[in-house]
């Protein structure tokens, strides 16, 4: 074992003694030590559940013979951390935490792991930690939160908050209604209700392969979430045993997989990052292309929160993702048979499972025949942007506008806030991504401001930063190149004309190539936003979005 390093021989005497003073016995030392990573916060309400996965975890390394420890790591609430200065280390703390569980386990020379995680960045982070170990882990997303309702109306944190927070500025509810609906918005533990980032990420890492069949949807207040827990600690006893590891699981046709689910479901654009990053660490040769060929391929098969009424609740009383599985497999001749950490094939997976049809559509009666997301090019975007189509109405599929420039979030909010954006403007964010943010922050507060407003098919909003997973309405993010990085983006000017079509996947500023020139030999580059601390060494070391936005080594 891998432990042995740290406990066996004369020369470990020193080792065998600290662990002892941590609780290990002399017995313990023959079986393997397995590492909880576990991102429990009291600031997440994603992660507050997740002293109890804790211990259905450990009680489950240690009946399936090993020694269980568990670790912390940091975790992020994004919708907290939103619209302020805050977001700008969210993107950023993926690859911190990569760095802190590859630390801890290196250090201590552990065997396995089991990766506690839930939201936004926690999930990838963790992955990319397990496949640049590549020792045996299993990864448990703590689940779900529990709609919220009131006077009946059920909501979700995007509805219940950002999104009423518009509908009150235009005067569609009353002060009071809006204090109702916030404080009934977020009722228990879990990642927000719709199919967001986080929740996205747990689907995607259930169809790769890393997490147990039927643990990404069933909820954080679960009895069956307590027991996917326990036997993921079990579980990682055995794949310590048969020396499996993450690297034999994510692969290129599993991340393919993902892909192709991911444009199914609709989910978050965040998760074209987070599997960018993962291929990485994975040695996988996956890009943008993937994206933008599976993309005519695939059509959408559900709708969810915020592109629908329907969460997360409804996606797992369907059939969860082994029943989108069901709804692609055989179908999509790109889905192939891979393998999970059950040892299972998509094939064993999806046997004698009913799907609820009127949510989980098939294939042949698709919610519609575009995917659920899309990559953009056009000499505004030469290295791609993209688009969440389920969040578009389907008049703002191709929008010509003229342009409103903001150098940061903050000075667009203040547009929107203050009534200068009107019907046929494109705003246009810049200096938000990966290096120029420094951090890529995520634009919730003015899509949901422009949403809330009724203005989600009559304005755009483009950015090389990126949008929250609940995000909905013309919004194309992540334009690469970004402006810090010498971007088209950088030279708009208000009153520009800039043209999006969606079916064609085209993004495009309506000027003439002499113009463009002209305008690049007059910029003058702006100074970096930050420099010092730990955004200055992300910016200094971070990749395009196109690359995943990640701080290369």
């Amino acid at each position: 074992m891998r432990s042995d390093e740290v406990k066996q021989g004369l020369d470990r005497a020193g080792h065998r003694s600290l662990l002892m003073a941590t609780g290990v016995t002399e017995k313990q030392f023959k079986a393997p030590f397995i590492g909880i990573a576990s991102s429990f916060s009291d600031l997440v309400p994603g992660h507050i559940g997740m002293r109890d996965l804790e211990r259905q975890i450990e009680k489950g390394i240690h009946t399936g013979g090993g020694q269980s420890f568990i670790f912390g790591v940091p975790a992020v609430c994004d919708g907290i951390a939103m619209g302020h200065c805050g977001m700008s280390y969210s993107l950023p703390s993926r690859d911190l935490i990569a760095d802190c569980v590859e630390s801890v386990a290196q250090a201590h020379q552990l065997d396995g792991l089991v990766l506690l995680s839930n939201c936004d960045k926690i999930t990838p982070g963790m992955i990319m930690a397990a496949l640049r170990l590549n020792i045996p882990c299993v990864l448990v997303t703590a689940g779900p939160m529990m709609d919220g309702f009131c006077e009946n109306q059920r909501l979700t944190m995007i509805k219940g908050t950002f999104e009423a927070t518009g509908k009150y500025a235009t005067g569609e509810i009353t002060l009071e209604h809006l204090h109702d609906m916030e404080v009934e918005a977020c009722p228990s533990a879990g990642a927000c209700q719709g199919l967001y980032t986080a929740n996205t990420m747990a689907c995607l890492s259930e169809v790769m392969g890393l997490s147990m069949t039927d643990c990404a949807a069933n909820g954080a207040v679960s009895a069956k979430k307590r027991r996917i827990a326990f036997e993921s600690g079990v579980l990682i006893n055995e794949l310590v045993k048969q020396d499996i590891k993450p690297k034999d699981i994510i692969t290129k046709d599993s991340m393919r997989n993902a892909i192709i689910t991911d444009l199914a479901l609709g989910g978050s654009t965040n998760s074209i990052l987070h599997l960018l990053a993962i291929a990485n660490e994975a040695g996988v040769d996956i890009t943008l292309d993937d994206f933008a060929e599976l993309s005519h391929k695939i059509p959408q098969i559900i709708k969810l929160d915020p592109s629908s009424d329907m969460t997360m609740s409804d996606f797992n009383r369907a059939g969860g993702v082994k029943g989108a599985l069901k709804q692609l497999f055989g179908k999509v001749p790109e889905l192939t048979d891979t393998i999970n950490v059950n040892g299972e094939k998509i094939s064993d997976r999806i046997k004698n499972i009913w799907v609820d049809e009127s949510v989980i559509r098939p294939i042949e009666n698709p919610v519609t025949s575009n995917p659920g997301l899309a990559v953009l090019y056009g000499n505004l975007a030469p290295n791609g942007a993209v688009v969440k189509i389920s969040g578009v109405e389907k008049e703002a599929l191709v929008f010509e506008g003229t342009a409103k420039t903001y150098d940061s979030e903050e000075e667009c909010m203040a547009a929107i806030n203050n009534d200068e954006v009107q019907k046929g403007d494109v705003l246009v964010i810049r200096y938000e991504g990966p290096k120029g943010g420094p951090g890529m922050r995520e634009m919730l507060s003015p899509t949901s401001a422009i949403v809330g407003r009724g203005l989600g098919k009559d304005v755009a909003l483009i950015t090389d930063g990126r949008f929250s997973g609940g995000t909905r309405g013309l919004c194309i993010g992540h334009i690469s190149p970004e402006a810090a990085m010498g971007g088209i983006i950088k030279i708009i000017q208000n009153g520009d004309r800039i043209a999006i079509n969606i079916p064609d996947r085209k993004i495009d500023l309506l000027l003439s190539d002499e113009e463009i020139k002209a305008r690049e030999e007059k910029f003058v580059p702006k100074e970096p936003k930050v420099t010092k601390g730990y955004l200055s060494k992300y910016a200094k070391s971070v990749l395009g979005a196109d690359k995943g936005a990640l701080a290369s080594n």
